[in-house]
């Protein structure tokens, strides 16, 4: 009897050595759901069909315990992995303007003003970097500045995370190191870089530096990243493909098929290799999209559907991965929820790579110090950088030191700069002989000190041969006042008419100096005041030698006010130009004779849908009916008079109105690589004069035109004919800026 408490007390301690183990064989009796991981391929486009998928899997109640994406399938899956749903995931790429997002310039209207001018020398949009060596290209025809901020805005609350375990789901995102060519598994750090790195295709993004390395497309190494699946702990794996198929022999039959080909070909091995390593008991998905373009977002709602239907075609196999209602909502509450509370700004910094900005944020981001984060108010003062067309991409990132939340930027110069060329070009012919055309080369030096001094130069050759160069020298960050000191050759054509018969075409060279100071109004409008000392000469290029030739000394004054929010400058759709000028010239500031010149412009634009109306004139009168070449107006050519020659009228009192209708034709736009055409007819009246009394709206000519135009990369190209209400008729092949 006396052993029975010693035996008793031995039992006790086994027990309470394996209740543990007993205990956690029960839970898992009891917990035998597998783990679930979810991989996502790259395919650009075609990658819509995940969110399509996303949707069955939660309609389901399918669980996902991680996910692993490369690519269109890292942005998928990281959107997943921060806790949006497949449906906030659906509203966010529906809505979204993918082929606004493919272009980094910000919108026209949000353009600085300066830049804005620059369109108004039919330049292109482009610019080339210009070092020592020669040119320099960007690294890819997107940097992706747009993009990232709608990424950065859809994961604010989960801005914090640094380790992606921590996420509402783990995540892992591949890309390629394009220096050594190895594949990147990226598990911590920034989420919207990591998804930013793994979507960016080589020659379309530019490579995106992260931690050290320059990053593009994980799709090149690794475009279905089942082993980075597997290795987070999962048991089952729910893959869905949509990988872009190859081409039979006879769809072969362009350059740009074959290279897609190539480059599909090393994609497709890698992803065979990659699934070849699945289990019985993973499941692919593949969604039928056929020959869907990658590149075209137009098309994404298809490709949604697609992606229910190919889920829908594996319910049964899903079935038995998903739980009922109450283990569903067990698992959605397990989840590390998103932060949806948005903290106090203490303090806003450049990064460490960006403190040679240090001024430049202060100036623009200080007052959102000690205000609540606001995204929208960060978004427009971002942009408001952006467009100043300095940087490759200005991003944030919410920090936490010492206890208080701070934003910190990270602005990136252009690669390619910070000295650049823009290229501009127009042409026209008439079909019958006449054709007349201009080069021009815009050099710019930017960031010549710190407050954003910049120098312009513009070479033109043609039939307007030019030479300007202006030296923009910003008073100070914290203000919008300038000088600018510039220096201006050019040369052009006058006709000179006697009733409907030309007699002498003059040819007119000036070169003036001078030293201007204004001050911009946010990036809508300048005023400007300058002085100007220079000299004209007028001779006849045409017609009786004996006419007289003038030489003449200029100098004087000038004060103009502009006012700019058109949203283009080639084909407008709406807003608003307007700019005043008047000119005076004296004899105690060097010039020959006393006057003064008047000249004003308006434009505004109007649309519904594809519909577009234009009102738009120009005027202006010399005080004294000065009457030498170099001071004349002069109507004629496209939109100016269509029905008459370009500069058929010159005198030194003019004034035109005219009233434009477009519409937008075919799908132009609406693709990322589609161009924009428009048809139209234009109504125009006006008239030059060489005595102010004989201006009346009876003596007005009328004209009009009809014009088919497509916005290219180069330029408006115009083919058109134009009428004067004479019977003349004139025809026009015309590349280059019109209004």
């Amino acid at each position: 009897m006396t052993h029975y408490p010693r035996l008793r007390t031995l039992l006790f301690s086994v027990f309470l050595c394996l209740f543990p183990i007993v205990s956690q064989l029960a839970q898992a009796a009891e917990d035998t759901r597998p783990r679930i991981g979810l991989v996502l391929s790259g395919g650009g486009a075609r990658g819509a069909a995940h969110v399509g998928v996303l949707k069955v899997l939660e309609e389901m109640r399918v669980p996902i315990d991680a996910v692993a994406g490369t690519s269109m399938g890292a942005v998928v899956g990281g959107l997943y992995a921060s806790g949006m749903s497949a449906a906030d995931i659906e509203e966010l790429i529906s809505s979204l303007n993918w082929q606004d997002a493919f272009q980094d310039r910000p919108p026209r209207a949000q353009l600085g003003f300066r830049r804005k001018q620059d369109d108004r020398n039919f330049l292109v949009r482009y610019s080339l970097g210009v070092r020592e060596d020669g040119f320099v290209l960007p690294r890819g025809l997107v940097q992706g500045q747009k993009l990232e901020q709608v990424l950065r805005n859809s994961t604010l609350p989960v801005a914090d995370v640094q380790d992606f375990d921590q996420l509402p789901i783990p995540f892992r995102a591949v890309a390629t190191d394009l220096e050594t060519g190895e594949a990147v598994l990226m598990r911590s750090g920034d989420l919207v870089t990591a998804m930013r790195s793994s979507m960016s295709a080589p020659g379309v993004f530019s490579p995106a530096p992260r931690e050290g390395r320059l990053l593009v497309d994980g799709g090149l190494v690794e475009n279905l990243p089942i082993d980075a699946a597997r290795q987070m702990n999962v048991d089952v794996l729910i893959v869905v493909d949509v990988s872009f198929p190859l081409y039979a022999r006879d769809e072969l039959s362009s350059p740009l098929e074959v290279t897609n080909q190539a480059f599909a070909i090393l994609i497709r091995a890698r992803t065979l290799e990659q699934r070849a390593k699945l289990l019985p008991s993973d499941l692919v998905i593949e969604p039928p999209l056929g020959r869907f373009p990658s590149i075209d977002f137009s098309r994404v709602p298809q490709a949604l559907r697609a992606g229910e239907l190919a889920a829908r075609q594996d319910k049964a196999k899903l079935a038995a991965l998903a739980l009922d209602e109450a283990g569903y909502r067990e698992y959605l509450a397990a989840r590390r929820p998103r932060n949806n509370a948005l903290p106090v700004i203490q303090f806003v910094r450049p990064a460490s790579d960006s403190q040679e900005y240090k001024e430049l944020v202060a100036a623009t981001m200080n007052d959102l110090a000690g205000k609540p984060l606001d995204k929208e108010k960060v978004q427009r003062k971002l942009s408001s950088l952006y467009a100043l067309d300095l940087f490759e991409s200005i991003d944030y990132a919410l920090i936490e030191e010492n206890g208080q939340a701070g934003l910190e930027l990270t602005l990136r110069r252009k690669s390619w700069g910070p000295n650049y060329v823009r290229v501009g070009l127009n042409l026209e012919d008439d079909f019958e002989g006449g054709n007349r055309y201009n080069v021009a080369l815009r050099f710019i030096r930017t960031e010549l000190n710190k407050l954003g001094a910049e120098w312009l130069t513009d070479l033109q050759i043609g039939d307007n041969p030019k030479v300007f160069t202006e030296f923009y020298q910003p008073i100070s960050l914290f203000s919008r006042y300038f000088v600018a000191p510039r220096l201006e050759f050019q040369e052009h054509s006058v006709n000179l008419l006697e009733g409907e018969h030309r007699i002498a075409e003059y040819r007119v060279r000036t070169l003036d100096g001078g030293l201007d100071v204004g001050r911009e109004f946010s990036n809508w409008g300048e005023l400007r005041f300058g002085l100007r000392r220079g000299s004209a000469r007028s001779h006849v290029l045409i017609g009786d030698p004996d006419l007289p030739s003038e030489r003449s000394n200029r100098g004087g004054m000038f004060a103009r006010f502009t006012y700019d929010k058109l949203d283009s400058i080639f084909f407008p759709r709406r807003g608003q130009q307007l700019e005043l000028e008047w000119r005076g010239e004296r004899t105690n500031m060097g010039g020959d004779q006393n006057f003064d010149a008047y000249s004003a412009s308006w434009l505004i634009a109007r649309s519904l849908e594809r519909h577009t109306l234009i009102f738009w004139t120009d005027m202006g009168t010399t005080v004294d009916n000065l009457a030498t070449p170099e001071n004349f107006f002069s109507l004629g050519g496209f939109f100016n008079l269509s029905g008459l020659p370009p500069g058929y009228l010159a005198a030194p009192h003019y004034g035109i109105a005219r009233l434009l209708y477009y519409r937008k034709i075919g799908r132009g736009g609406s693709g990322v690589l589609d161009l924009p055409a428009y048809a139209g007819v234009s109504i125009e009246a006006g008239n030059a004069w060489f005595d102010r009394g004989d201006m009346s709206f009876g003596d007005l000519r009328k004209d009009g035109s009809l014009f088919f135009g497509v916005d290219t990369p180069l330029g408006p190209v115009y083919l058109a004919t134009g009428f004067d209400q004479s019977g003349d008729k004139a025809f026009y092949l015309f590349l280059g800026r019109t209004f």
